[in-house]
């Protein structure tokens, strides 16, 4: 049984909105910035050849420039000399420009082809420990935490790191590459103007620092905010019917605009922000050109440097100014893509399940003999729900479990199952502590049927063998025993019609269909966690039957509101407030006119 297949819990969950979000609490960027490259560290030599290939696309994009000046003093010379312009030494410089350009622009598209392929694999890397993750995790955490929210780190997040990552690593190794050789190439060709270009530019990193330091909150505030809509979209329409029909769409209108409109402002103001880089730079870029045209201009007539030199400063101006217009731009990504990887870096590290490798002891065949020792537990401190719980079911015994909501009825089931841990006291089968064994272990001794039907998107067959590889005769059987075989036979698939939407079952069918797969499972001990709740009076008598011949010789736990589905329970726990105050067979416990008398009376009233 999966990890992650749940349990209802009584008392009923929390709705989503009063859930805590745990990415409240204080962030670390930096961290999560090292986490994701330290996640990639296989990738090491990849990101070294786009490196390398980043950097020899920058240089040879620099070294341009020089020939460039070069060009021009030569065509500006020959054309005062009478001997005219040199067209071979043209030639030769247009041929060297021609092969430093054609191979810059190869190198991009190296370095950008490795870095999409590291970007995609590393995606699909979360993606899968994400979901790895999500195994592991214990119930308590989605109990604090929205279903939406996690589904939106393992999809919303983990994109927006794919796209930051192949868009801006090889783009800001490149514009860092290419700023600092302009830098050099500047200074080596003349210092007065290289300081006259630098000097404009520092109101550029100036702007960006302050722009950085004030967006950087509204965009972790944006990935939470994302992640709550997400949460709000997904209890919505899982519970669509249950909206319609108390006329709640105005009221989940209202509170999804709410939700929508903080989303709004917060990426509004992050948006905002990380957009005034781009004008402001390219006002920097356009106030560079004008003051080397200026004091070039002015130095040039005065004969301190060629026309050449200027030509080459103001191209060299432009390999400047572009790498603080492409950092600004991917400053702004990496933003974003920083905070996405800090949710994502904050679920991987969530505290997990304990590790039980070390765990050797297993249960094969088994009797069925289960005990509850003085057990104690509360799903949330301080807040005890169980206060030293003991029972014992002797080997085949059904056991009917029955009390008001909020008794702890479930509760027991989610202890037995080891989805949750005593806080105090054992629970045995046949002698052994479960604690002593793996969870995969103790989950394989029991087959459930619980009140709240899941099916996927496959056949009916796959459906009702879930987990399983069974006959094709092992699975109509089960579907006959529940009565279902004749409904299924009648689809134009038969037992191979795919459950996507386009079958109309009913909820009672969906409910047959998990009893069919409680039967396949054949395991020695039974859960039925108010199995019969959702079908009417006449499919309850056949599930009735079927279930008789289920729980033949196999140890049985039944919790049911509708008390007449027990009747014929070996024995019959009463709870009120997580302790047994009464417990016996239908008709002792009838006798003596207590809770239970009380609890069945009032179901005929």
């Amino acid at each position: 049984m999966p990890e992650n297949e749940r349990i209802r819990r009584d008392p009923p969950r929390r709705g989503h909105m009063a859930r805590m979000n745990v990415a409240e609490k204080p962030k670390n960027m930096r961290r999560a910035v090292v986490d994701l490259f330290s996640y990639g560290r296989r990738f090491y030599p990849a990101f070294i050849a786009v490196f390398v290939l980043a950097v020899a696309a920058s240089v040879l994009a620099i070294l341009g420039p020089d020939y460039l000046k070069k060009l021009a003093n030569m065509i500006l010379d020959g054309v005062f000399s009478p001997e005219g312009i040199d067209v071979r030494g043209a030639v030769k410089i247009c041929v060297i420009l021609t092969i430093f350009y054609a191979s810059s622009m190869l190198f991009s598209y190296a370095q950008g082809f490795i870095m999409a392929t590291v970007t995609q694999r590393i995606s699909k890397g979360l993606r899968t420990d994400i979901d790895t993750k999500i195994n592991r995790m214990p119930l308590r955490y989605f109990d604090t935490v929205s279903f939406g929210d996690t589904l939106s780190r393992a999809t919303n997040d983990v994109d927006l790191i794919e796209i930051t990552m192949n868009r801006s690593v090889g783009t800001m190794v490149g514009a860092v590459t290419q700023f600092f050789g302009a830098i050099i190439m500047m200074f080596y060709t003349n210092w007065i103007l290289a300081l006259a270009a630098i000097g404009t530019s520092l109101l550029g990193f100036f702007w960006m620092g302050v722009i950085i330091k004030h967006s950087q909150k509204y965009f972790l505030r944006q990935q939470q905010q994302l992640g709550e809509i997400n949460g709000k979209i997904e209890e919505i329409f899982s519970a669509h019917t249950v909206v319609k029909a108390y006329g709640a769409e105005e009221s989940e209108s209202r509170h999804f605009a709410k939700l929508n409109a903080k989303l709004r402002s917060s990426s509004k103001k992050a948006q905002f922000l990380s957009g005034l880089m781009m004008p402001f730079m390219s006002f920097v870029g356009n106030l560079g050109f004008v003051v080397v045209a200026v004091v070039g201009g002015g130095m040039a007539i005065k004969g301190k440097i060629s026309f050449g030199v200027v030509i080459a400063f103001i191209s060299y101006v432009s390999l400047f100014n572009a790498p603080l217009t492409g950092l600004a731009n991917s400053l702004s990504s990496l933003q974003s893509a920083a905070a996405a990887s800090e949710r994502v870096f904050e679920f991987l590290r969530s505290q997990e399940l304990p590790d039980e490798s070390e765990k050797t002891k297993t249960l094969t065949e088994i009797k069925g003999d289960v005990v509850f020792e003085n057990v104690r537990f509360g799903y949330d401190e301080g807040r005890e729900i169980m206060h030293g719980f003991s029972a014992h079911a002797l080997p085949g015994q059904k056991i009917a479990i029955v009390g008001p909501t909020g008794a702890g009825k479930t509760t027991l089931v989610n202890l037995l199952m080891r989805f949750y841990e005593p806080n105090e006291g054992k629970i045995y089968v046949d002698g052994v502590d479960i604690a002593t064994l793996k969870r995969e272990n103790v989950r394989d001794l029991f087959g459930m049927v619980l009140q709240d039907t899941w099916l996927f998107g496959g056949t009916i067959r796959e459906n009702i063998a879930y987990s399983k590889v069974v006959s094709d005769e092992t699975v109509e059987n089960a579907a006959k025993a529940v009565g279902l075989h004749h409904f299924i036979t009648t689809l134009p698939k038969g037992y191979d019609t795919v459950l996507d939407g386009s079958v109309n079952l009913s909820v009672g069918q969906k409910q047959l269909l998990t009893i069919a797969r409680a039967i396949v499972e054949n395991a020695p001990l039974l859960i039925l966690d108010e199995a019969t709740s959702s079908v009417d009076t006449r499919t309850e008598i056949l599930i009735q039957k079927a279930m008789d011949a289920l729980t033949e010789e196999r140890t049985s736990f039944v919790i049911a509101h509708r008390l007449s589905t027990i009747k014929n329970a070996d024995l019959i726990l009463v709870l009120e407030n997580g302790d047994i105050v009464e417990q016996g067979t239908h008709k002792e416990l009838l006798k003596r006119g207590g809770a239970y008398a009380t609890l069945y009376n009032s179901q005929f009233n």
